[in-house]
């Protein structure tokens, strides 16, 4: 090829994006052993070396960190990618944020804007990461991407290598209905999310685990899917009103949104908070002391939460080595929803 081989021209050759042969050029970043070797055997086979302008392109660092949001309207979200944006900037990175509001090819787009803008890593908060429906399409978009940046996801991401820093959903949950079985409760119902949502999946699964364990029978008519809105919460509370069956004396809700339209579809009805039907949410935003009554909720410490996605993210940057998966505990924070022990 003599001069008109370049890192474009190796890259090809080697069946590699152009930033993998930057990265295996300048050994900045950890790239997989087989990928490595492609790129190398095709540099010794032309005895390639590169001029000044190609090592100035293939040492060049954007010093981005791309944040990929399901939904900044969500307070959950918008003050996770928060804390993770202060975090990224102290660092002396600059952050690149992008939300799809929960659109599939909106969501590609953005994952691919983020790779062509040459970002050092990206951080994918909910979205596909948060479905169990396999996307083996996406699933190669993403693979793709990861040839040439590692990704750190709050889910999980099938058929792909991405590292996951996730909460702790079923030992959440397992939280949640230990406090309100300790105030006396028997009934206890879930509204909001659907189980194909891995999250939603998890909590469903450990709800079923923690009333078998304490002899409650389960109802499957206790178990209402809805969308992650106030809308949503509402709706499926005013199911119950509606149903002929007994009304549950305690309530999880999916996040603290969906807990605002439930408490609207209690009050509605000529009942209360929490002398007729506690109430715990997830997420435990902002939303949770500003509505009456104020909400006891699991908290995931996002401030903390988004440092830890950060150390994470930069530390594959700099070719750390951390565990495929990450568990992230929460805490519980009782408040006026969840109110005294039933009969007090």
């Amino acid at each position: 090829m003599g001069k008109d081989l370049n890192i474009y021209t190796i890259a090809r050759e080697a069946g590699v994006s152009v930033s993998t042969v930057s990265r295996v050029m300048t050994q900045s970043a950890k790239v997989s052993p087989e990928k490595k070797q492609r790129v190398e055997e095709v540099i010794q086979k032309y005895n390639y070396r590169p001029n000044a302008l190609a090592r100035g392109l293939s040492s060049t660092k954007t010093h981005m960190i791309g944040l990929l949001a399901a939904d900044l309207e969500n307070p959950y979200y918008s003050a996770l990618i928060t804390s993770c944006e202060k975090e990224i900037n102290r660092r002396g990175y600059v952050p690149m944020i992008s939300s799809f509001y929960m659109e599939d090819e909106r969501e590609r787009e953005s994952l691919q804007k983020m790779s062509e803008m040459q970002v050092e890593a990206i951080v994918m908060l909910g979205g596909k990461s948060d479905s169990l429906i396999n996307d083996p399409e996406y699933a190669e978009l993403v693979n793709q991407v990861l040839e040439s940046v590692p990704i750190v996801t709050t889910g999980f991401i099938e058929g792909t290598d991405c590292h996951q820093v996730t909460v702790d959903e079923g030992e959440a949950t397992e939280m949640a209905i230990r406090h309100l079985i300790s105030l006396g409760h028997r009934r206890i119902a879930m509204i909001g999310g659907f189980d194909h949502m891995k999250s939603t999946h998890e909590k469903r699964v450990r709800y079923r685990e923690e009333l078998k364990k304490y002899g409650i029978e389960y109802r499957e008519g206790y178990v209402k899917d809805s969308n992650y809105s106030i809308e949503g919460g509402y709706q499926a509370m005013n199911e119950f009103f509606e149903e002929n069956q007994m009304l549950p004396t305690a309530v999880i809700a999916i996040n603290d949104f969906s807990a605002v339209g439930i408490i609207r579809s209690i009050k509605e009805h000529g009942y209360e908070i929490p002398e007729d039907i506690a109430l715990v949410s997830f997420d435990n935003t902002f939303i949770a002391e500003a509505v009456i009554p104020k909400l006891t909720s699991l908290s995931y410490e996002l401030n903390e939460y988004g440092t830890h996605l950060i150390d994470t993210v930069i530390g594959l940057i700099e070719g750390k080595e951390f565990p495929c998966v990450q568990k992230y505990s929460a805490r519980l924070i009782v408040r006026e929803s969840s109110g005294n022990p039933i009969g007090k």
